[in-house]
């Protein structure tokens, strides 16, 4: 049996992925593609939601995974709340406020009240 290589420290992530979103600069700041989920995150309209695999889709770079990391960093300035899983469930971080918030915001449910009806209320990214 061979030794198990090692991984070099100067070594890119994994994955593409991996930190993308994440990375804070020097003093606790978002770094530019945090900067660019937070920018797509803001401009989603009142009765709105993407996922967040659209939001990453929409600003062309990381994942799902990387959306929602920046988002529980750095979100609070922004409607975090129209931002839902594939599956129309609100953010699993704090559903019930999402929830509270999105139909705040009058946006289309499911019946049951429990998860956004993505046909009617998914966000494209185009100008209102």
């Amino acid at each position: 049996m061979s030794p198990r290589p090692r991984a070099r420290r100067d070594a890119p992530p994994a994955s593409v992925s991996a930190g993308l979103g994440t990375r804070i600069s020097l003093g606790g700041a978002p770094g530019p593609h945090a900067l660019e989920v937070l920018d797509a995150v803001a401009r989603i309209p009142p009765g709105r939601v993407m996922t967040y695999g659209d939001v990453a889709e929409y600003v062309g770079a990381g994942s799902g995974r990387t959306v929602g990391a920046v988002l529980s960093r750095f979100g609070d300035e922004v409607p975090w709340h129209r931002v839902i899983r594939a599956t129309g469930e609100p953010n699993p971080a704090a559903p019930v406020e999402a929830l509270r918030r999105l139909v705040a915001d009058r946006t289309p449910l499911r019946p049951g009240g429990d998860q956004v009806d993505l046909a009617a209320a998914r966000w494209d990214g185009s100008p209102a």
